[in-house]
């Protein structure tokens, strides 16, 4: 019987031994806080990263990773060395200028829908036999959101599309009573009479509006995914009724009381034919 409990409590120590080896940097995340960012498309954003409580001091070289839930790596960077994925190529950056006082955070320029997710950041050490070991730092919620704006134009003005990002590839436009959409404009399209995309902003615009261009307008990137959405109203502008008096001032004396006469001459024949019409 003493046998038996000996066995049983060797298996649990041997358990926990094998548990707490395996533990890596994803199960620790899942104890910490998930910091959450909210953006637009094209805009920078900065996702936080602070290395300095869970190491103390910078290892020699610094070795920073950014990852996603799949454990894909998104940047990396140790020593001058840096590695970045296709789709971030160009656009993620880990300032080396802050990494060794304690600031691993991770830049994201000209942010795309795609962006969205979340990411995690690990600083990788020298671990036992020589073994490098990867210490969790933070993990950070990105949700990137598409622009949504509302116009209003007259007939003959113009229309200025921002496209946000050279990422934008397409825009599309489906009319008021319609519920087909057609191509508008291509990246690689010539400017036209009506289309001229801005030789440096990221901005299109549609000349001499038409009523037939009352619709709505949608930016997409290159995997189809709206950038912004604009509703446009084209329509003529009433303007109030106004009565004008000759001359430069306002009748007074004798003037101002045959004019006041000469309206209430008038009040009376409209209600004098008002009154016809409902005999």
């Amino acid at each position: 019987m003493k046998n038996v409990k000996n066995r049983h409590w060797f298996f649990i120590d041997l358990l926990c031994f094998l548990a707490g080896d395996l533990v890596d940097s994803s199960s620790l995340s899942s104890t910490t806080s998930l910091q959450s960012i909210d953006t637009a498309v094209g805009n920078q954003v900065v996702l936080p990263c602070s290395w300095k409580r869970q190491l103390g001091q910078a290892p020699s070289p610094c070795h920073i990773q950014w990852t996603n839930p799949a454990d894909t790596t998104v940047f990396e960077l140790r020593g001058e060395e840096k590695w970045q994925a296709e789709e971030f190529e160009g656009r993620v950056e880990v300032p080396m200028d802050g990494l060794w006082s304690g600031d691993c955070s991770l830049i994201i320029r000209d942010v795309q829908i795609g962006d969205t997710g979340r990411y995690e950041s690990f600083m990788v050490v020298d671990g036992a036999r020589s073994k490098k070991t990867r210490v969790f730092i933070q993990s950070v919620k990105l949700s990137v959101f598409d622009h949504k704006n509302h116009m209003s134009h007259r007939p003959g003005e113009s229309l200025v599309l921002d496209l946000y990002t050279r990422h934008s590839m397409r825009v599309v436009f489906q009319g008021r009573n319609s519920s087909e959409w057609s191509d508008l404009w291509m990246r690689n399209d010539r400017n036209s009479h009506r289309l001229e995309k801005h030789q440096e902003k990221e901005q299109l615009t549609i000349k001499n509006l038409q009523s037939s261009d009352d619709g709505t307008y949608k930016v997409l990137d290159e995997h189809g995914l709206a950038v912004s959405t604009v509703q446009l109203s084209v329509e003529e502008k009433s303007t109030p009724l106004k009565f004008h008096f000759s001359g430069d001032q306002v009748p007074t004396g004798a003037a101002a009381k045959h004019s006041g006469s000469s309206l209430l001459a008038l009040s009376v024949l409209v209600a004098s034919f008002q009154i016809l019409r409902l005999v």
